[in-house]
C-alpha cells in the first residue's frame, strides 16, 4: 500500500463517522510533505538533469521538508467540507457562522486578523455576490461590503431594481488579512489564506444554491474558478462554481479607483445585464442603455 493510500483510508474513515474535517500539525505536515518529496524526487531529478535518489532513502531533514509545503489547490472543490447543522437555511448559515468564528484552519496560519466577518442577505437570493477579504470598514462593522466600495456596490443593486435584502454577500477569505504595522491599509489575501476559508464559501453557496454567482475581483475568481488572470480577460463570458453560472467582473474599489471611468462603469454593467438575463430579471430600455456613451 502506498502511503497516500494509508491517509485516504484514514479520512474516508473519519467521514464515515461524521467527522468534517481534520486538524494537522507541524508534524504532521511535516510527513505529509516529505511523502510527496519521495513521491515527485525522480521526476524532479529527471527535470533537473540530476541523478536519481538512491532507493535507501527513506527520511528527509526538517529543512528539506519545511521546504517542499505542498502548493495550495483553490478553485476545485475544497478538500474539507463543513458540515451546517440546522433545518431552515437561516439556521445553517448561523451554523457555519458559528463555526468560522474559530476555524483552526484560517487560525493556525497566523497570517490573518481576529474578527471574523462573514456572509448577510437572503438565504434564498438568487444572486450572491463574492468579494476578496476583510477591509478595515468590514472588520470594524463585520459586514462584508461596507464603506466607500459598499455604497458602489449599492449603487449597482439598486441600478439592477435591487437591495442588499433580495441578495447574498459573502467574502472569499473570512479574516482580513494582517500586516505590519496595520491601520486602515489593506493587502491582497494569499493563496493558503483563500484555501483555508474556502469551505465555508462554498457551503454558503451550497445551502443559498443562487441560480447565479458574481465573482468581484480577480481574488474572487481566483478563489471559486482557480483563475489567475487579469478580470479584463476573464470577464464577459460565463463560468461556473459548483454547477452554478459564475461571472467575474470588477471589484467596486475598481470602479473608485478608476474615478468612474464611464468604459469601466460600462463594461460592469454588461456582466449586471448579462446576470439580469440569466436569473429572468426584466430589463428596461433604460437601463440597457446605461453608461453607453452618448450620441
Amino acid at each position: 500500500m502506498r502511503p497516500t493510500d494509508a491517509v485516504i483510508d484514514y479520512l474516508e474513515a473519519e467521514r464515515a463517522r461524521g467527522v468534517s474535517h481534520v486538524y494537522l500539525d507541524e508534524a504532521a505536515r511535516a510527513g505529509l510533505r516529505a511523502v510527496l518529496k519521495r513521491a515527485a524526487e525522480p521526476a524532479m531529478a529527471i527535470k533537473a538533469g540530476a541523478s536519481a535518489p538512491s532507493a535507501g532513502k527513506t527520511r528527509l531533514s526538517a529543512a528539506e521538508a519545511s521546504d517542499l509545503r505542498p502548493a495550495v489547490q483553490v478553485g476545485a472543490a475544497a478538500a474539507v467540507v463543513v458540515t451546517a447543522v440546522g433545518v431552515s437555511k437561516a439556521e445553517r448559515l448561523a451554523s457555519l457562522r458559528q463555526q468560522a468564528e474559530s476555524w483552526g484552519a484560517a487560525r493556525v496560519l497566523g497570517t490573518l486578523r481576529d474578527t471574523m466577518v462573514f456572509g448577510v442577505g437572503n438565504p434564498d437570493a438568487r444572486i450572491v455576490f463574492v468579494g476578496e477579504a476583510p477591509g478595515y470598514e468590514e472588520e470594524k462593522k463585520r459586514e462584508p461590503f461596507v464603506g466607500p466600495a459598499g455604497q458602489k456596490l449599492d449603487g449597482i443593486l439598486k441600478a439592477m431594481n435591487l437591495t442588499r435584502e433580495d441578495v447574498y454577500l459573502t467574502l472569499i477569505v473570512k479574516f482580513r488579512p494582517a500586516m505590519a504595522r496595520q491601520a486602515t491599509n489593506n493587502r491582497k489575501p494569499s493563496r493558503e489564506e483563500i484555501a483555508a476559508c474556502l469551505p465555508f464559501v462554498a457551503a454558503e453557496v451550497g445551502i443559498v444554491r443562487p441560480a447565479c454567482i458574481i465573482a468581484l475581483g480577480a481574488t474572487a475568481a481566483e478563489g471559486l474558478l482557480g483563475l489567475s488572470d487579469e478580470v479584463g480577460a476573464m470577464r464577459g463570458s460565463w463560468h461556473a462554481f459548483d454547477g452554478i453560472p459564475t461571472r467575474v467582473t470588477y471589484h467596486p474599489s475598481y470602479l473608485l479607483q478608476t474615478r468612474a471611468n464611464l468604459a469601466v462603469r460600462r463594461q460592469v454593467w454588461e456582466d449586471m445585464l448579462m446576470v439580469m438575463e440569466e436569473v429572468a430579471m426584466p430589463i428596461s430600455p433604460k437601463q440597457r442603455a446605461f453608461f453607453l456613451a452618448k450620441t
